[in-house]
Formats: C-alpha cells, sequence, structure tokens
C-alpha cells in the first residue's frame, strides 16, 4: 500500500498549489536554495496593517472553488527517484466533505487500484494481488508525513490553497502578481497569485525544520471556466526531500455539482492486507 498511495497521493496531497514569463523565472529563483520562500521574500517590508492582512486573505480566498459533487478523468505522469516515467489515468469522483472515490488505471487499460477515502478512514483494493486494505485517515499523514487530513485532500484536487496560515508574514506586488508568504508551524509557504486574471500561478512550500531540507513547488496551469468555475486543469508538482519526484497531472474531463455513483464492491475473494 506504501508504494502505491506514496506517489498518487503526493500528487493530490503536496500537492500540491505560471503563465506569465516573469513570474516563472521569479519562481524559478525561489526554488535555489533550501530555505527560498523567505529568501525570496526578503525586501518585502512585514505588514503592519490589520486591514492589509484581511486584505490579502479576502483575496486569496476569492481563489477557492466551492462545489458539491466532482468528477474527472486525470492524465498521470509521475518521475520516481530513478527517473523512471510511469503513466497512468486516474477516475475522480467527489462528494463534498463526504467521500473521495478513485479508481487507478494504467497504459493497457487494466484497472489496478481503486480506493474509497472518507473524513475517517481509507479503504483501497488492489485488483492485481486481489487485496484490500484499510486504514484511517490519519495513515496518510504517515506515509507521506505531512499533516494532511481528507479535507485537505479535497482542497488539492479541486487547486484550492492549503497549508496558508492566515498570519501573512510579508508580501509584494510584481507585475500585476501577488506574492505572499505565510509562516505557519510546518512550513513557510509562498504564493503567487495573478490578481488580473484572478488565477493562482504556483505555491512553494519549504520544511519550517530546515534539517529536512524538504521542499514542494506546484505550479497551476491549462485553467478552463467552462464549467463556470477557473479550474486549472494543468498541474505540474516537484517534490525534494533526499531525493525528487515529479508529478504531471492533466484533467481530461471534468464535471460540477452532478451527482455521482461510487462503485465499489469488495469480492469475497480478496483477502485482507
Amino acid at each position: 500500500m506504501k508504494l502505491m498511495l506514496t506517489p498518487f497521493l503526493l500528487l493530490m496531497i503536496i500537492g500540491m498549489a505560471g503563465t506569465g514569463c516573469k513570474s516563472s523565472k521569479q519562481i524559478q529563483t525561489v526554488m535555489q536554495g533550501p530555505d527560498t520562500a523567505s529568501a525570496a521574500i526578503k525586501p518585502v517590508p512585514a505588514i503592519d496593517s490589520a486591514a492589509v492582512v484581511a486584505t490579502i486573505n479576502d483575496r486569496i480566498t476569492n481563489y477557492q472553488i466551492n462545489f458539491e459533487w466532482f468528477a474527472s478523468k486525470i492524465k498521470v505522469d509521475y518521475t520516481d527517484i530513478y527517473k523512471k516515467n510511469t503513466n497512468a489515468n486516474a477516475f475522480i469522483k467527489i462528494k463534498k466533505n463526504e467521500l473521495i472515490w478513485v479508481s487507478l488505471t494504467g497504459a493497457l487499460g487494466i484497472e489496478g487500484f481503486r480506493a474509497i477515502l472518507t473524513p475517517d478512514s481509507v479503504i483501497l483494493m488492489d485488483k492485481l494481488e486481489k487485496t484490500v486494505s484499510r486504514r484511517s485517515i490519519s495513515s496518510i499523514s504517515e506515509i507521506i508525513n505531512l499533516p494532511v487530513n481528507f479535507y485537505a485532500v479535497q482542497d488539492l484536487i479541486m487547486g484550492n490553497v492549503v497549508f496558508f496560515d492566515k498570519g501573512v508574514s510579508s508580501y509584494r506586488y510584481v507585475d500585476g502578481n501577488l506574492l505572499a508568504l505565510s509562516i505557519g508551524e510546518y512550513f513557510k509557504h509562498l504564493l503567487t497569485v495573478d490578481t488580473t486574471a484572478n488565477k493562482l500561478i504556483s505555491s512553494k512550500l519549504d520544511d519550517i525544520d530546515e534539517t529536512r531540507n524538504r521542499t514542494a513547488f506546484i505550479k497551476f496551469d491549462g485553467y478552463d471556466q467552462s464549467a463556470g468555475v477557473n479550474f486549472s486543469t494543468v498541474r505540474e508538482i516537484s517534490v525534494a526531500e533526499k531525493s525528487k519526484l515529479d508529478i504531471k497531472l492533466e484533467f481530461k474531463q471534468f464535471e460540477f455539482n452532478t451527482p455521482q455513483s461510487f462503485p465499489f464492491n469488495i469480492p469475497k475473494s480478496y483477502r485482507e492486507k
């Protein structure tokens, strides 16, 4: 379960969340060192107004996608620490705040895994090995060593902001983009948003614990408003600690607020793992 869930949940959890040339160059600079989030924001004066903080928080909140139902087919490209590339299709269905259903299909069209996530639990069917695993939702945190829960996974799939505490430390505007730094319990989070087009550009997280040198960078692109929301259909995720993982998600099909079914029948022949 660990080997399978690690890459797939990373793409949903770290998961986490640019199109402009100047912004892209700026973010590349941000990624150069272990303490890059604070380094990039050093020239920015500290916020000294509660009104400014409230305005920035409101602006970031406006980028959150609200929904009741969601369904999507996602092309997943995953490059592991050995530079091996794996392609798969993920099918995801969500009933907000209640259930996330995931089916993972390989390049040959064979379904390998099916999973159900609720606010309390994770059930995974390995359809190749004919096994079923049942875990608490907290096991996700243990697997990837991040303080995540069901709601964080849900937000990451949507492309919503996570791990961004409201205690904004500093900010600045560059070419119409807002760069805001939040220092939380676990991460320094540098968020870049396009205030003109009303969309997220990138999310850069550095671990507060500098001895871990753990970083994550998410680039949001391919925005589509056909479903009535400004939805990022292309996500590029890089996660680095002792090694580097690269994940690309392309949302090929998606729909909002259409009731879904969640088939999950466990054959009696499957053994518990």
